[in-house]
């Protein structure tokens, strides 16, 4: 019975590592970074740090907000979520993810990641 409860355990932590989710809270004048920096600076835990993944960024509120990914400090992309919208964004190593505000209100986010299959 203890095997059987180790087996679904590890089953349970190889799959959590597959794909991590967090929500946000934008206030009108915060930016927030959500990965690059690496452990410790980022808002989100990336289980694909170091490589080359996907962020898959959620407007759940009901203001929309904008996406920017950097890289040593230069503009890739820049994108708006409309309310209730997705986007999925490449994220190349060293690649910077932040979330900007609506300069009007609060914005909701989700991040989450996942892996690019080669």
């Amino acid at each position: 019975m203890k095997a059987f409860i180790l087996i679904l355990g590890l089953i349970f932590l190889s799959n959590a590592k597959i794909m991590a989710q967090t929500e946000f809270v934008l206030e009108p004048s915060q930016s927030m970074l959500m990965t690059g920096k690496g452990p410790g600076q980022d808002a989100t835990i990336n289980p694909f740090e170091g490589e080359d993944c996907f962020a898959l960024v959620e407007n759940i509120g009901s203001r929309s907000f904008s996406i920017r990914v950097q890289f040593k400090g230069k503009l890739i992309e820049e994108k708006p979520i409309p309310k209730g919208k997705t986007k999925k964004i490449k994220l190349l190593k060293g690649y910077e993810l932040y979330l900007d505000p609506n300069p009007t209100g609060i914005a909701k986010a989700r991040v989450s990641y996942s892996k690019i299959d080669k």
